[in-house]
């Protein structure tokens, strides 16, 4: 991944160090529970502890003579530790370090990724408090329709990106899993009980039924659930740039001093940030189609799905990595507009309690049809000639037949619309404990 959409921590793990270091950590592993298996002499162990190392530009230049990434690591790892090291990679094939160092890539990513979707819960959550009454109107295909308050809007995400934490937690136990059972998975050189303790000691899961791979349906599985965290992360944005069309101008993304929106319109201050974050959910989601084809391997394995892999999980780790602090960054300074919204929403002169009109005459012995019929009337001539839709029905004789003034004013009533928002808020925010 270029460095601009590159955090240090999370571009550690993925580059060809992070890669060695941890392959050299599952050798290790497999020998130490060797040698506690005796299968080791303890002079050895001690050398191999001492000694085996690596250098990455001495990898790369062996595997450029013997066109093997494994093979040109374990002589590097020879060359240093010397006679004992015939006993490192004893009775493995190159996929029980590949597959499990991946595994431990995935574990030390999704402790970054959980911590990164908890800041964006954790500052939706704050947010949505701060404007839990704060009303605005909702929108339904881009239209006005009733109205909703700020904090719920926010409340919504906050509560999918919960739910996008128990799936990320969970496609992370099924993908950071490791092998130790050779080259089609038999165990021919290997013990099980190996494979087990040797994952238990590096803190992973291991395959219970391999071939010479770990099943591939779980790195899938783990790369289409970041695709559904960047989604929602999009999600995000595309209801934020939205509210900061001119327009609209409910919000605004934060704007830094001596920052510039536009080579040629100085007065531009556009949501550039949150439009990078719909750009890149379209990388991600990409990924995720070239991991669902990775499943379908010959046989016991063939390495068509390395060279994907190589790409897919550095670029979708760091890709969602750095969407999340962006993300996490535009929601806490996000500039709100109570006003405006306000404005916007007695924008149409009272056309957004039309529905709650509606049940009040129906509520009267009304048909459904005839109360529509007067109530529709009145309100698309007052969407296409102007004036108040609530004075309209204050002055229509089939309304005031049925229902009091008093009636009426309370059917436009904004208390009255969102008289259960506290309560969303409470049944929404008391799930937060169900997954910790």
């Amino acid at each position: 991944m270029i460095d601009r959409y590159a955090r240090p921590a999370m571009k550690a793990i993925w580059t060809d160090e992070g890669r060695l270091s941890r392959w050299l950590e599952v050798e290790l592993a497999v020998c130490e529970v060797q040698a506690e298996r005796g299968h080791i002499p303890a002079d050895a162990m001690a050398q191999i502890r001492a000694r085996a190392a690596f250098d990455p530009a001495r990898v790369a230049e062996i595997e450029s003579k013997v066109r093997h990434d494994v093979i040109a690591f374990l002589t590097e790892v020879a060359e240093r530790v010397g006679p004992a090291s015939r006993f490192v990679h004893y009775g493995m094939t190159s996929s029980d370090v590949i597959d499990t160092a991946l595994a431990l890539q995935i574990r030390d990513s999704g402790r970054l990724l959980l911590e990164g979707v908890e800041r964006v819960r954790a500052v939706l959550r704050r947010r949505a408090l701060e404007f839990r009454h704060t009303p605005c109107i909702g929108r339904t295909h881009g239209v006005h329709a009733e109205p909703t308050t700020f904090g719920l809007k926010l409340l919504v995400f906050c509560e999918e990106m919960r739910r996008q934490r128990v799936r990320l937690a969970r496609a992370l136990d099924e993908a950071a899993v490791g092998k130790i059972s050779g080259a089609v998975g038999t165990f021919a050189h290997l013990p099980p009980e190996l494979e087990e303790r040797v994952c238990a000691r590096l803190g992973i899961g291991f395959e219970p039924a391999a071939t010479q791979v770990v099943q591939r349906d779980r790195h899938a599985a783990f790369v289409t659930t970041l695709a559904l965290v960047a989604s929602s992360l999009d999600k995000i944005a595309v209801e934020l740039r939205h509210l900061a069309r001119t327009e609209v101008r409910e919000v605004q993304e934060e704007f830094g001093r001596g920052q510039k929106g536009s080579s040629a319109m100085p007065h531009k201050r556009n949501p550039w940030r949150l439009e990078n974050v719909s750009g890149l959910a379209r990388v991600l989601r990409g990924y995720a189609g070239a991991a669902l084809e990775n499943q379908a391997l010959w046989h016991e394995r063939d390495i068509s799905n390395s060279s994907v892999e190589r790409v897919v999980f550095p670029d979708a780790c760091t890709l969602l990595d750095f969407m999340l602090d962006r993300m996490a960054h535009l929601i806490d300074t996000l500039v709100v507009f109570p006003e405006r919204m306000r404005e916007n929403l007695e924008l149409t002169r009272g056309l957004a309690f039309s529905g709650t009109l509606l049940l009040r005459l129906a509520e009267k012995g009304s048909s459904r049809e005839d109360a529509y019929a007067v109530v529709q009337r009145h309100a698309l001539e007052a969407w296409d000639e102007g004036g108040d839709f609530r004075e309209r029905i204050l002055a229509e004789p089939v309304v005031g037949a049925l229902l009091s003034k008093e009636e009426i004013e309370r059917a436009f009533s904004l208390e009255e619309a969102l008289r259960h928002v506290d309560a969303i808020f409470a049944r929404t925010l008391a799930r937060e404990g169900e997954d910790s």
